[in-house]
């Protein structure tokens, strides 16, 4: 079997072994022959590392070494499926592929017990290669454990979600994990030429203009996958334009440009881009650049994300953020949501950007957000203490004759309707929940709340 055969799995999780030829897509042909070609990852393939040891093991001892079981961490088209083939082909070993969206723990069983068969007979070793892992279920997880700790395959897992919340821990703590970075430019330009140079890709049929180039490259957005499926396109259809030409065909900014009309944004609404946007989103809010947070909403709003959902932060952001230096912003953000839910989607995300402009230029205090949580925090410590009896409840029967409500002063009946006696409990006289900032409507608050306190302090 050379390197672009693989086994994948057929009905009832049968081994189907396939072979990678001319007719395969591009990204499949480019696949890397060696842990050399892999781009982008060299914080993973140094010397004596556990992933290169795994790979290229140098004897049988260096083998039985190596790790058994791996989780491979990154975003799409950064060469997960990648690194999965070449522990198995380099390494002489079988490759089976099952997929979390359609396999099942029958088909998970099926091949651990192959693999199990194959072992004993003297057969090859079977490297599992489990994509987007974190799509199995708990039961799906744990049908793995056996195999992992008595090295019945060498498991190799992807996922493109945070395996902290995706994979269950046994599986987690018996596994390596590896997290690949992101392509950068350079890494995806490299890979783009080489398909176009390389026998396995164009083999020189086309040439790529500089600005056609430069395009792909951004439209690729660091995914190499989505790099050679728009090259494969535009050169198929530059070669199809120019029919019969025996010199190389010029691949040009417009044809990579009607290859593909729009490049996908790069946003899982399921997985780890989806909260790390988000949270760029609200940390721009927070950090008062307005043009970040436009671009974070620009993405949500492209990727399709519930705008109901990114109304939902806005209000959050509000209250937690902006606070009392502009309590306008809360109103602002909750019409936002109302208006959303009115008129819908396109035109629901002019009236988000006003809400975002409005909260990421507004002046920002966290003050009333940090005061309910230190009231919290002592709530939560048991220090509550008895309510006094004078605020307690006095319009029951009987209420009066234990005492409650004797002494109690009516505010309005006080100038400025503000009155000294005690309100906390006696064991939280003194506490200080609140402390107002100097910056927009809040300093005004600090000013009043200054005097009511030299007045109840009285």
């Amino acid at each position: 079997m050379d390197l672009f055969d693989a086994v994948t799995t057929g009905e009832h999780g049968t081994p189907v072994t396939t072979r990678a030829g001319a007719g395969a897509p591009l990204a499949v042909r480019m696949r890397p022959a060696s842990l050399d070609e892999v781009a982008g990852q060299s914080h993973l393939l140094v010397p004596g590392s556990p992933l290169r040891r795994l790979v290229e093991p140098a004897d049988e001892s260096a083998r039985r070494a190596a790790p058994g079981s791996v989780i491979l961490w990154g975003p799409p088209g950064v060469g997960k499926t990648t690194l999965a083939y070449l522990v198995a082909t380099v390494s002489g070993r079988r490759f089976v592929e099952l997929s979390a969206v359609t396999a099942g723990v029958k088909e998970v069983r099926q091949v651990v017990e192959d693999a199990r068969r194959r072992l004993a007979t003297g057969g090859e070793e079977t490297v599992l290669f489990i994509d987007e892992v974190h799509r199995f279920s708990k039961t799906q997880q744990d049908a793995l454990l056996p195999s992992v700790e008595n090295r019945w395959v060498t498991l190799v897992a992807a996922t493109t979600e945070n395996p902290s919340f995706s994979v269950n821990s046994p599986l987690l703590s018996r596994s390596l994990l590896l997290t690949l970075k992101p392509l950068t430019a350079d890494d995806v330009r490299a890979l783009v030429r080489r398909a176009v140079t390389d026998e396995r890709g164009l083999g020189d049929a086309v040439v790529l203009a500089a600005d056609a180039e430069d395009q792909l490259v951004r439209m690729a957005g660091g995914d190499a996958r989505k790099a050679l499926t728009i090259l494969e396109a535009a050169a198929g259809a530059a070669l199809a334009d120019a029919s019969g030409a025996d010199a190389p065909v010029a691949v040009d900014l417009a044809t990579v440009e009607r290859a593909v009309d729009v490049a996908a944004v790069r946003y899982d609404r399921d997985g780890d881009q989806h909260y790390d946007v988000v949270s760029a989103f609200i940390k721009s809010i927070r950090g008062s650049d307005v043009d970040a947070a436009l671009h974070y909403l620009a993405r949500m709003v492209a990727a399709g994300e519930d705008p109901r959902f990114i109304a939902r932060r806005l209000v959050i952001s509000a209250a937690e953020d902006v606070g009392m230096a502009d309590p306008s912003a809360l109103q602002t953000a909750v019409a936002a949501a109302q208006a959303v839910q009115l008129i819908g989607m396109p035109e629901g995300r002019i009236v988000l950007a006003e809400a975002v402009v409005h909260l990421a230029t507004a002046p920002k205090s966290n003050r009333a957000y940090a005061g309910i949580n230190a009231a919290t925090e002592d709530v939560r410590a048991g220090r509550v203490g008895v309510v006094p009896a004078h605020l307690r409840d006095a319009h029951y029967a009987g209420a009066e004759k234990i005492g409650h409500g004797k002494g109690y002063r009516y505010a309005h009946d006080a100038p400025h309707a503000v009155v000294a006696q005690q309100y906390l409990p006696d064991e939280l006289v003194g506490r200080r929940y609140y402390t107002p900032s100097d910056r927009g409507y809040e300093r005004q608050v600090a000013e009043r709340l200054e005097r009511i306190r030299e007045i109840l302090d009285s």
